[in-house]
């Protein structure tokens, strides 16, 4: 890509949350080698992020102030990078605001400086499904040999550290979650192709209501130009619509019924048509879209067969962080299935699936933990609802009693975040795969 330095060479850039996951890390990483003056601010401790700040030390021009944030460094920068999981009304951010900072965002500023390069963005968001969309797409368009960049939610992922390897005429697939959104409102600008896959409730420790979640997600459309394309779910239509949205929104319908796809469930089949759309607008035809999709093996932490001894088949859908989620889990795989479920709270309504559970579910094992609120909660609908269940200390014994059921199929989907028992999500789900690989 052209000159992608330029943008921040010489500016003085405070980031705003550095971050366990690697993305602010890479962010760090591709500013500092721009020749920007940066201070990385966090308010966890030099102990807490040791791991990221020691793969930045090499740089003279990398300055740390951790454990707490001070006012007077948002107010003499040219640009603040705000991490996805610092509030836009933050302290912070209002006093970068105050001075004339830029606020922005890793992934919307690629999506910036990208397009201006030539390069076509695909944006895909929703409450459920945007992983396997993007992914879905992404593994498609690279079948056609179509020069492909995956960026946005993907783990240990510097976005913004992809310009370097785009040129014009690329094609970048980006998943989008609300936060990342922000910083596309920030820049108003909206994807070339968006896709808008459903919105249910979420993060509503996070968001007041649906109507606030939405407007953050409403990004992916809400600037982009005559030309563009939107794809959006049946479900989401109605609200999209309402609106107003810059181009005519389009509404994939079922997914021919010989379409054969590796990931199970209909609501993958759904996916698959939302990805269909938007790769029919990216030019390839129905052969090389059914040939992609069919050979689409899915993606890690989404209902993934990670293991299938002695006629125990076991799934890891890890990233099922949402009760929804988890109903689609059970719907996808039938009956007879034991669960391994619970977390942190997110404040979702549990009623459906403890219904779904006592529908599908032989054996369910609650994971407990003093933080888990999540799961306190949960046992108590469970109760309300007369469904029986077991409960574990440690993902390990889970996995241990659900070995010792008779049930052919073993779903670990905890509809809960994991903060507590684990730092994120990926750690959970890199803890679930080593007990199952070192399974007798």
């Amino acid at each position: 890509m052209h000159d992608y330095e330029a943008p921040f060479k010489g500016k003085r850039i405070t980031v705003l949350g550095l971050g366990l996951l690697g993305r602010g890390v890479g962010d760090v990483d591709f500013l500092a080698k721009c020749g920007a003056e940066v201070l990385v601010t966090d308010k966890k401790n030099g102990s807490e992020l040791a791991a990221s700040v020691e793969k930045l030390k090499q740089y003279s021009n990398v300055q740390f102030k951790l454990g707490g944030h001070d006012p007077e460094d948002f107010k003499h920068c040219d640009m603040v990078l705000k991490a996805a999981g610092v509030r836009l009304d933050s302290p912070e951010v209002a006093v970068a605001r105050a001075a004339g900072a830029q606020v922005a965002m890793s992934t919307a500023l690629f999506a910036k400086y990208a397009s201006e390069a030539g390069v076509k963005i695909v944006g895909v968001t929703g409450t459920r499904g945007k992983s396997t969309i993007t992914h879905m797409i992404y593994h498609s368009l690279i079948r056609t040999n179509k020069r492909t960049v995956l960026g946005g939610n993907v783990r240990g992922l510097s976005t913004l550290a992809l310009l370097p390897e785009v040129k014009a005429g690329d094609i970048a697939v980006l998943e989008l979650d609300s936060w990342q959104l922000q910083g596309f409102g920030e820049l108003k600008m909206s994807p070339h192709i968006a896709i808008f896959s459903n919105l249910m409730p979420d993060h509503q420790n996070y968001y007041k209501n649906l109507d606030e979640y939405f407007a953050d997600k409403a990004n992916i459309f809400r600037y982009q130009k005559p030309s563009d394309v939107l794809v959006v779910g049946q479900g989401i239509e109605a609200r999209v619509r309402h609106a107003n949205p810059p181009v005519e929104p389009l509404v994939p319908g079922t997914l021919p019924a010989d379409w054969m796809l590796q990931v199970p469930g209909e609501h993958n089949r759904h996916n698959a048509a939302l990805a269909a759309a938007a790769l029919l607008s990216l030019g390839l035809n129905s052969e090389q879209i059914r040939t992609g999709l069919e050979s689409f093996e899915g993606v890690e932490g989404r209902l993934q067969l990670v293991s299938e001894k002695n006629g125990v088949k076991i799934y890891n859908d890890n990233n099922a962080t949402t009760p929804e989620a988890t109903v689609a889990a059970l719907r996808a795989l039938g009956e007879n299935i034991t669960l391994i479920a619970g977390g942190s709270e997110k404040g979702l309504s549990l009623e459906e699936l403890a219904g779904e559970i006592k529908k599908r579910v032989s054996n369910l094992i609650v994971l407990t933990h003093p933080e888990y609120k999540g799961s306190v909660r949960f046992i108590d609908a469970l109760k309300k609802a007369d469904v029986p269940f077991a409960e574990a200390t440690s993902l390990e014994g889970a996995v241990q009693v659900a070995l010792a059921t008779c049930s052919k199929t073993i779903l670990f989907s905890p509809a809960f975040a994991s903060f507590g028992m684990f730092k994120n999500e990926y750690e959970r789900n890199d803890h679930f795969l080593k007990i199952v690989s070192q399974l007798q």
